[in-house]
């Protein structure tokens, strides 16, 4: 069956056929309407049919019903497979069983006797016409409300005064995990099950009783395939009260937007205020004490120089105080990498090839024969642009806290691959918004205890440690985190409590 053109694209005269065998009755009904409709007539019901497949603007059919080949109740019932006109029936004779059959199969709205009051019959028409005004105009405006629905990218619905879903598109459905056509008719309590359901029934209930638009938020089961959203992913639901003619709420618009991608990024926006902050204290921290560790260790100099012959107890004092003053200068050129007031010795690199160059380094710093170091490193690999020394230090402390994390041994692997990644603006070069830049990821991954999402939240604050004291100063991992973004690039962790942890460093390649 044709759509018809947007009703208020239409002429402004509606399109009547006409259909009786007996030219002079057809005559005399086109002096009737000619001057309020347009006309079209025949005297074939097969010709008839053939104008309506032709056009789909008809908006009333009159019928006479005794016609050779084909009454009238037959022509309007095939009618109907090629328009949704308004349909006549003009009858000569009363025969209430093909009226019958006219109104059960060719949907008539009226029928008139032969021979008609030409006022009724006018009056007749022309509420056929304005019928299928009506009708073209609410198939359009639920056409265009499907068409909104379908088309949006968030989640959609709409509900009548009791929360029973009157539309919702698929978005909305697959979100309380059932077919669209199965939530029509239901209230969000009989689709989601425990308090969740009820709360958000509740919710709807008290938008419409205050009548003022409402917006709230809500975390829900954690998507796998949205990385943004490890944790849970958050929906923000807008509800919005429909008035009827005389202002009354008669229904309920939602607005259901994915908005864990922002989320991601106000805590990514909060980490990196909090990271900078840190690294002017530790820059502020560092360089004062620096200062002081220069005169004590001159002092020690000064006073080794002077320790007289055989005095082998006060020259092993200067010895020790000697060792923690340069571990305190090793902390505090940690500290001024960290907040950048130190001079790196920025390149460009192949990192396969400093990683072949680390091997034995690593071996060393991991130094357990329970752990297997295993290299899957990505052949023909870009370079990148960035301080080498700081990538072989950021590995060590990756892997020296895998080696930590496995107290009973395992595999640790160190890969590189190629990856596309959406990084978000740095201290390095500004990537392009939403836009994927092609990186180099070096990774860590090992077969340790894992971490909750927690940890996984604190893990690149400085200072913060899980170990006992005295085995760690807690500046590994915000060392890794700030070479990484001062490189223009990002860390991306992926871990869980029993299931081992995956580190990745990704830098932008270049060339």
């Amino acid at each position: 069956m044709s759509l018809r053109r947007d009703p208020r694209a239409r002429a402004v005269r509606p399109l009547v056929l006409l259909v009786d065998d007996e030219a002079d009755i057809l005559v005399a009904l086109e002096d009737l309407l000619e001057d309020e409709f347009r006309v079209l007539s025949t005297t074939s019901p097969a010709d008839a049919l053939a104008i309506l497949r032709r056009e789909p603007d008809v908006s009333v059919i009159v019928s006479d019903q005794r016609m050779p080949g084909m009454n009238g109740d037959q022509f309007l019932s095939r009618a109907r497979q090629h328009s949704d006109a308004q349909a006549l029936l003009l009858t000569g004779y009363a025969d209430l069983s093909a009226v019958v059959s006219a109104v059960n199969d060719g949907r008539i709205s009226g029928y008139a006797h032969k021979p008609w009051e030409p006022a009724a019959l006018l009056a007749m028409i022309r509420q056929a016409a304005r019928r299928a005004e009506l009708q073209d105009a609410l198939r359009w405006e639920r056409m265009l409300l499907q068409g909104l629905l379908d088309g949006s990218g968030d989640g959609v619905s709409i509900k009548d005064r009791d929360g029973r879903f009157l539309r919702l598109n698929r978005i909305a459905a697959d979100r309380l995990g059932h077919e669209p056509s199965a939530c029509l008719g239901r209230t969000e309590a009989e689709l989601v099950p425990g308090t969740v359901g009820e709360a958000m029934l509740q919710a709807d209930l008290r938008t419409m009783r205050n009548g003022a638009v409402a917006t709230d938020q809500r975390q829900v089961a954690e998507d796998e395939n949205r990385p943004a959203s490890r944790g849970g992913r958050w929906l923000q639901r807008l509800r919005a009260p429909v008035r009827d003619a005389d202002g009354s709420v008669a229904a309920l618009a939602t607005l259901e937007r994915d908005i864990s991608d922002e989320k991601a990024a106000e805590a990514q926006a909060r980490q990196n205020e909090k990271m900078q902050a840190l690294g002017t204290m530790a820059g502020g921290v560092a360089h004062d004490f620096n200062n002081l560790l220069t005169a004590v260790l001159g002092s020690l100099e000064m006073a080794r120089n002077q320790v007289p012959p055989g005095e082998a107890r006060l020259a092993r004092l200067l010895d020790t105080a000697q060792a923690a003053a340069d571990r305190g200068s090793a902390l505090t050129q940690r500290l001024l990498r960290f907040s950048r007031q130190d001079d790196s010795r920025v390149g460009s690199f192949d990192v396969n090839e400093l990683i072949g160059n680390m091997r034995d380094l690593l071996s060393r710093s991991v130094g357990r024969r329970d752990i297997t170091i295993e290299y899957e490193l990505a052949p023909s690999l870009s370079p990148v642009r960035a301080d080498g020394e700081q990538l072989e230090l950021a590995l060590i402390n990756l892997c020296v806290n895998a080696r930590d994390a496995m107290p009973d041994g395992g595999r640790l692997v160190l890969c590189t691959t190629a990856a596309e990644v959406v990084l978000p603006e740095g201290d390095g070069p500004p990537p392009a918004a939403g836009v994927a830049t092609r990186c180099v990821s070096i990774a860590v991954q090992d077969e340790g205890i894992g971490m909750s999402p927690e940890l996984q939240q604190r893990i690149f604050e400085p200072f913060f440690t899980t170990k006992e004291i005295g085995r760690g100063t807690g500046l590994g991992l915000s060392t890794v985190y700030a070479f990484a973004r001062q490189s223009g690039g990002m860390v991306l962790v992926d871990s869980a409590p029993g299931k081992g942890s995956r580190i990745a460093i990704c830098l932008p390649s270049i060339g």
